[in-house]
Order: C-alpha cells, then sequence, then structure tokens
C-alpha cells in the first residue's frame, strides 16, 4: 500500500481511550469537524462493543480498530474477516505473530481494510525486550519484524516515531507508517518510553500520528488538536 499524500489535518489520528461509550462519543462531539480519524482500542472496544464503531462512524469519521491481534492463524483470519464486516478503515496485528499469521490476516481481508502490523510498543525498552527473551537491540528487533510485515505484504507499520527514519529508508515509500508515541512540544510524555514531536515524526517519514492524552486530557480539546496541526503545518 503506497503512503498517501495527506494534508496535516488528515495525519492525525485521536486515540479515544475512554472506559465508556458516553465519554468517547462526548469527545468526538466536541471535535466535530476538526478530525477524520479516530483510534478505537481494547479498553473502548471491550466496554462498548461494535456499537462504538457504528456510534463513531455516524459522525462521518474513520475508525482505526486498535485490536492488536495475535493469536492462531485460523482465529486471526476470522477476525479480521468480522472486522472487515463492522466497517473500519484500519486493524492491528502483532507481527511477532509470525508469518503463517501475517499471510492468513492478509488473505481473509477485504481492499478496502488496512492491515496495519505492530512492530513493539512504544512503552516497551530494552530492559522489556530481555525480559521476554529478545537479545537484539531495540532498533535491529524493529526492523526484523519491519522487514517480516513487509513480506507478508502487510499494508502498513505501527511503529515508534524514533524508528520511523530508518524504517522510511530501507523499506522505501510503499508502506504506510502510522506512529503512536507522540507528544507535542508541550505535552508530557506519560508512560511512552520512545516518543517524538509530531512534526519530528513527519519530518522522519511517518504518514499518520496517533495522540491520545494530550487531546483527551486537555481542557479545550479542539484547542489541543488545533496546535498539533500548527505545529505540522510548521
Amino acid at each position: 500500500m503506497k503512503s498517501p499524500a495527506l494534508a496535516p489535518r488528515d495525519r492525525l489520528i485521536v486515540a479515544l481511550d475512554f472506559p465508556t461509550q458516553a465519554k468517547a462519543l462526548a469527545l468526538v462531539s466536541a471535535l466535530s469537524g476538526s478530525v477524520s480519524t479516530y483510534k478505537i482500542g481494547l479498553q473502548l472496544y471491550t466496554a462498548a462493543g461494535p456499537a462504538i464503531l457504528q456510534a463513531v462512524a455516524g459522525s462521518g469519521a474513520r475508525i482505526f480498530l486498535d485490536l492488536k491481534l495475535h493469536d492462531i492463524p485460523n482465529t486471526v483470519a476470522k477476525t479480521v474477516a468480522a472486522a472487515s464486516e463492522l466497517g473500519v478503515a484500519m486493524l492491528t496485528v502483532h507481527l511477532s505473530g509470525g508469518a503463517a499469521m501475517l499471510k492468513a490476516a492478509m488473505e481473509a481481508k477485504p481492499p478496502h481494510l488496512s492491515l496495519l502490523g505492530v512492530t513493539v510498543l512504544t512503552s516497551a525498552t530494552q530492559e522489556t525486550l530481555g525480559e521476554i527473551g529478545v537479545d537484539a537491540a531495540m532498533p535491529d528487533h524493529v526492523m526484523h519484524l519491519a522487514v517480516l510485515g513487509q513480506k507478508a505484504g502487510i499494508d502498513g507499520l505501527i511503529t515508534s516515531p524514533q524508528e520511523v527514519g530508518p524504517l522510511r529508508q530501507r523499506l522505501g515509500s510503499e508502506i504506510v507508517l502510522v506512529t503512536p508515541g507522540v507528544r507535542p512540544l508541550w505535552a508530557v510524555a506519560d508512560d511512552q518510553k520512545r516518543f517524538t514531536t509530531p512534526a519530528e515524526a513527519i519530518k522522519n517519514g511517518a504518514d499518520y500520528l496517533v495522540v491520545g492524552r494530550p487531546i483527551t486530557a486537555a481542557a479545550d480539546p479542539r484547542d489541543a488538536v488545533e496546535r498539533i496541526v500548527e505545529e505540522l503545518t510548521g
């Protein structure tokens, strides 16, 4: 999947990391007209189910369903097929699930669904890799998983903005790069360990930026969105 040409505002994906549908939809309402894509992750999807997808889509926004699938190939394939029927635009799988799982996922998806492979979570450190038995350095492990995903035909990658530059250089323009762990100049890091500013991430080759708490926890979420867009516009 070729990286798209995007306006600064369309690069922003807002993470609806809320415990209830009511709180999520309140933010969607507050940001009406200023955001085109929302990420729905495990917390909200578990709490609200498929109904939250329909409700957010009703606002005219695109849905990025971030379930980070990692299971046996047959189960992942069936889940990808089920998600595609819910009208989502993007869906995540863990690249560490291996080639057979990725192949099954790609075979199960329709053309309108972009399958995004997660390399290493942005909360992870080199110590984290050691705890799970990975001896490779973080950049090398990320690259290994990214190449595995590209060989499997994955549409895009979820990766730390700190690794996005080397990935873009190695993998070229024929893959979409989505970066969480983005923190504006005025925001705190929270639990993110491998992060950059929005402008840095785009400069390094990111196509989309996933931003959560700097927007969702802001006193004025719409103003936070506009400040991020201003950073991207330069």
